[in-house]
């Protein structure tokens, strides 16, 4: 089996411009390919993880990847998938995430000799002459084609900014670039980007009579048909600072049975013939499936040990309601009113609740506890002396943990 018809087995290949081509590629390992990704935060996420695995899965069948950092995209955001247009970012933030955006990728593929390649399309792209641009580029688009396209179409109503029309534009200059200066022949991105990707073939064929080819990623959605890598707290991060070892892990290990042999075909590295033993898997066996999910996906990551730590503490956790591994949040004194914290400001200072108000009805209905027991009075505190040392166990819910301590 080549690599292409791994990743249809595993259900990553969503669209292809020419399939025989791009089997014929990548299963040769004469692909260079590249995938982009605009720097937004100062961290990679969950949404970003599929595309960081495919990257790694072809390296490793011969094909050469090309990483393309949008220092220059990003001054410009794109509409796709978006119902209002992105916050403008300074050079400098841009700057700063690019460049940690830069070490988390490394993590996936190796760019020692020449394997692969690391740029930025702010090297070409912030220096472009303006009336050059349109003289040059200009020609090849049709207005009326782009406005055809699903990520111009959902934004019509609202309004598009002339500013975000021109992400097309960029994208497509963009492979035409990697085509001239890195031979550059597939661009791979998310389901939503294929009316941009295939902007730039078109531009390269146009401009230079030759062929390019573009395919595109499932995206990852749950039984529900929403993105995976959402919390109510927000998005799941590749920075351990941002989202812990431990609440990456709870992440994958809370799918729902629906999704777990889904995402352990489409983002693990388990072999193809233990994947399928798995399809008929049921009951008890799922949360087995889920367990392999969540360690298989922290170790590629944060590592074997920090998978092995985020393991035995959720472990520990469900056995004895404690872990010394789990996400942690200090009070300080700020937080204490005579020598005492509340409940509520306690779940709000941990993250589980976004209010007061939240915090409030959590208790309420029941869903609160404290080292195992459940907490029913809102005007519950807690003194210095039961906060000292190892501190209790917060739990809001079945699936969201903090340790409490003093600082």
């Amino acid at each position: 089996m080549g690599i292409y018809e791994e990743l249809q087995e595993r259900g990553l290949i969503a669209q292809v411009t020419d399939e025989e081509e791009i089997r014929e590629l990548v299963n040769a390992g004469k692909a260079t390919f590249y995938i982009g990704f605009d720097p937004t935060a100062d961290s990679l996420h969950v949404g970003h993880f599929m595309a960081l695995c495919l990257m790694k899965r072809l390296q490793e069948a011969g094909n050469k990847p090309i990483a393309l950092i949008g220092g220059g995209t990003g001054y410009i955001g794109d509409p796709s998938g978006r119902t209002d247009m992105r916050s403008m970012m300074t050079p400098e933030i841009i700057e700063h995430n690019c460049n940690c955006f830069k070490e988390q990728m490394s993590k996936f593929i190796d760019f020692s000799e020449g394997k692969a390649l690391m740029v930025n399309n702010a090297d070409w792209l912030l220096d472009l002459n303006y009336v050059e641009m349109l003289r040059e580029v200009g020609p090849h688009f049709s207005v009326n084609r782009m406005l055809t396209a699903e990520c111009y179409k959902q934004r019509m109503e609202k309004g598009l900014s002339f500013l975000e029309f021109n992400y097309m534009i960029m994208q497509s200059y963009d492979f035409y670039r990697l085509f001239c200066d890195y031979g550059c022949n597939l661009q791979f991105g998310g389901d939503d980007q294929w009316s941009n990707m295939l902007g730039g073939t078109e531009l390269i064929r146009r401009k230079l009579g030759k062929n390019a080819a573009a395919m595109t990623i499932t995206l990852l959605l749950n039984s529900e048909g929403k993105k995976m890598g959402k919390t109510q707290s927000g998005a799941v991060w590749l920075d351990p600072n941002k989202t812990s070892p431990f609440e990456f892990y709870q992440y994958w290990r809370n799918v729902a049975d629906a999704d777990v042999l889904k995402c352990i075909r489409m983002l693990t590295f388990l072999p193809l013939e233990e994947i399928r033993q798995m399809e008929t898997w049921e009951g008890a066996r799922l949360n087995e499936a889920k367990e392999i999910l969540a360690f298989e996906l922290t170790k590629l990551v944060h590592g074997e040990e920090e998978a092995k730590k985020a393991q035995e503490a959720a472990k520990a956790l469900f056995s004895q309601g404690a872990a010394a591994d789990m996400p942690k949040t200090e009070l300080t004194a700020e937080d204490l009113s005579e020598g005492k914290a509340d409940i509520l400001t306690i779940l709000v200072k941990s993250g589980l609740v976004p209010s007061k108000s939240e915090a409030r009805r959590a208790v309420q209905q029941g869903g609160v506890s404290v080292d195992g027991e459940k907490v029913e009075d809102i005007y519950r505190t807690f003194s210095v002396e039961e906060l000292k040392g190892e501190g209790f166990v917060l739990k809001r819910g079945k699936k969201n943990f903090r340790r409490i301590v003093l600082a």
